[in-house]
């Protein structure tokens, strides 16, 4: 007896133990966000063209190689007229300032790779955003599918003992039953569309969330904004646009590398020589030392084909046309993105004045007017499918508000959501 006493004990205090241990990790909002920005695939791909144009900047500020040149010849071997050595060491002169030119041009384009980074980071950002705002939403459709099945499981539970008790017919038992069957069918939908929209957030993560569960508070998606101040904002700090503007740097930069290049570069070289004995019995010599020096001038002929310098001053022109273009769209993108979070937000403000409640309160007087006979199961199945449409409803429109804000945002080049 004192043994089972003993096991009892054991399991009582392992039991919440194990509860504890098959409990799932929730993932916060901005816990996830900040495990996309370090495992995220594409973003560390994309960390590799900010390195590359890094190492490009080294590169161009490498001066030219020399030359190191030897040889060896034979005056003449029946003549006896002995041997030449010489060894010389040539090198090219930059002129016209083409390194300078060849450093600004890859520091600005280095520049213009971090801002395309940020450019992606912004919206990988933001489609994650969208994607943790999707899950939360088939999560909460989830919720209302079970407590609407649930619900009515429990009304067809009871219309089967009231109709033994010949309380109602076995029509209404049946078609409550039937009832609850249809909405058991509508919860294994909404529970395969929250598995899916789930293990998307995988691939935004890098690695499975299937151990993990995710939670936040729609209701924290309330902003007030000035339009105007948007704008201003979005026109101060969207990458996209800086990214723009830094690219005009670039084919400029590129176009005075193109005028640098058509500056001749002189050779130089410098030399020695030695002469050996010569043993002819003509002309015979001493041997010798001797120095050389040299220069070599390019005969710059191509420079009368210019097309690659045209071809550069036509890509610094295209670059201007499309900031130009970035800031025209600027003001349409952001009032678009504004307009249509304004539009959720007065959805929401008539959720909040009432409507669920109602919809609860009607779905409530009829159900207890149906156990009390003075309603058909009809009028409860109606009010039970309003009362579901309009949770649902709810729902997808505070979604809808998380997304806008979240796409405000995104053309805003702000970012402060946290829920």
């Amino acid at each position: 007896m004192k043994a089972k006493i003993t096991l009892i004990i054991s399991i009582g205090l392992l039991f919440p133990i194990v509860l504890k241990a098959q409990e799932k990790e929730t993932l916060n909002f901005s816990t996830y966000l900040n495990e996309v920005r370090e495992k995220n695939l594409s973003y560390a791909a994309q960390k590799y063209n900010v390195s590359m144009a890094e190492a490009s900047i080294l590169t161009a500020s490498i001066f030219p190689d020399p030359q190191l040149e030897m040889e060896t010849s034979d005056s003449g071997v029946s003549k006896k007229m002995g041997y030449t050595i010489g060894t010389s060491l040539s090198w090219t002169l930059e002129l016209g300032r083409k390194r300078k030119a060849r450093i600004e041009t890859a520091k600005n384009q280095a520049e213009y790779t971090k801002l395309l980074l940020q450019y992606f980071l912004r919206n990988l950002v933001a489609d994650a955003s969208l994607g943790y705002i999707e899950a939360l939403k088939t999560k909460a459709l989830v919720d209302v599918q079970k407590d609407s099945y649930l619900s009515m499981q429990q009304l067809a539970q009871s219309d089967s003992i009231r109709y033994k008790l010949g309380a109602i017919s076995q029509v209404t038992s049946k078609q409550s039953r039937l009832e609850a069957s249809s909405l058991l069918n509508d919860l294994y939908m909404a529970e395969s569309s929250s598995r899916q929209a789930f293990s998307a957030l995988s691939v935004f993560l890098g690695t499975g969330l299937e151990e993990k569960n995710i939670s936040g508070d729609f209701k924290a998606f309330s902003r007030d904004f000035n339009p105007e101040d948007l704008i201003l904002e979005a026109v101060n700090n969207r990458t996209d646009l800086l990214a723009s503007k830094q690219n005009i740097n670039t084919a400029a930069s590129l176009v005075q590398l193109e005028k640098s290049k058509r500056v001749i570069d002189l050779g130089l070289s410098v030399g020695a020589e030695h002469h050996t004995w010569a043993t002819n019995e003509i002309a015979p010599s001493p041997a010798v030392n001797a120095v050389k020096l040299g220069a070599s001038i390019p005969l710059k002929f191509s420079n009368r084909r210019n097309a690659d310098l045209k071809i550069a001053e036509m890509a610094r022109m295209q670059a201007e046309t499309d900031y130009k273009q970035i800031q025209n769209s600027v003001r349409t993108e952001v009032m678009q993105a504004y307009q249509q979070y304004f539009a959720t937000q007065k959805q929401l403000k008539q959720f909040d004045n009432g409507m669920l409640s109602e919809a609860k309160n009607i779905l409530d007087g009829i159900s207890y007017s149906y156990q009390r006979g003075e309603s058909s199961i009809l009028e409860v199945l109606n009010a039970q499918r309003t009362y579901n449409d309009i949770r649902q409803h709810y729902i997808e429109t505070l979604a809808e508000n998380a997304a806008a804000l979240v796409e405000l945002e995104r053309k805003t080049g702000i970012w402060d959501i946290d829920f």
